[in-house]
């Protein structure tokens, strides 16, 4: 993005790698700076995207829904939103916190699904046209850390009742992502304690802001 627009940070990760928590940690030290800021997630963020959301994370639906269905409904609810959120806080010079975007997709339904990553550019050139993060968080923790934390949030959605090695394609898939992407992507050990993980975003945020500056 221009320096005349806001910044687009995306939060990625596995299950229970913490991200709501330390996406309002990253939201209060922006803000902290007086940088007007919006936290937002993927799918959803706006009325059409979360009714699109809650088809796609109910657990039970009486016919079973393709992965093709999931990828497209996935792109659906981010036409949406970034058309209707993301794209008007960024002009508007806010800073736009996102959770979850493409990279998301990539691990999930391009890598652990198994539709690969060509139908998925195909999609982003369409949805996106252009609209790349200015910056993204990896929060990594192996499987066995995210998935005992996310046991503990409450009833499980239709992705977190997968089988581990779906989680482990997941999380591989990631991984390569940050491998490509070193410059955009910046990997934060979220196994270590919470302190410690935001001392981590932390150093982050500041040298994003002194490019900024």
């Amino acid at each position: 993005m221009s320096q005349a627009t806001g910044r687009f940070i995306t939060f990625e990760g596995g299950e229970g790698v913490g991200k709501s928590t330390n996406i309002q940690f990253c939201a209060d030290y922006i803000a902290s700076q007086g940088i007007e800021v919006v936290i937002t997630r993927e799918p959803g963020g706006t009325e059409i995207a979360e009714i699109i959301r809650e088809e796609l994370l109910k657990k039970q639906h009486e016919e079973r829904m393709t992965s093709m269905t999931e990828l497209l409904l996935v792109f659906a609810a981010r036409a949406q939103h970034i058309e209707q959120k993301i794209k008007p806080a960024l002009e508007a010079g806010k800073w736009v916190l996102c959770d979850r975007f493409t990279d998301s997709t990539v691990a999930y339904q391009g890598a652990a699904r198994g539709l690969g990553v060509e139908v998925i550019e195909q999609l982003k050139s369409l949805v996106q046209q252009g609209l790349e993060p200015d910056a993204t968080f990896l929060l990594d923790a192996p499987i066995e850390i995210g998935m005992g934390r996310a046991k503990n949030r409450g009833p499980a959605d239709r992705f977190e009742v997968e089988q581990l090695d779906f989680f482990e394609q997941v999380r591989q898939g990631f991984l390569q992502l940050a491998y490509n992407n070193p410059q955009r992507i910046t990997l934060i050990d979220a196994s270590q304690e919470l302190t410690s993980v935001q001392d981590q975003l932390g150093e982050a945020l500041a040298s994003l802001m002194a490019e900024n500056s």
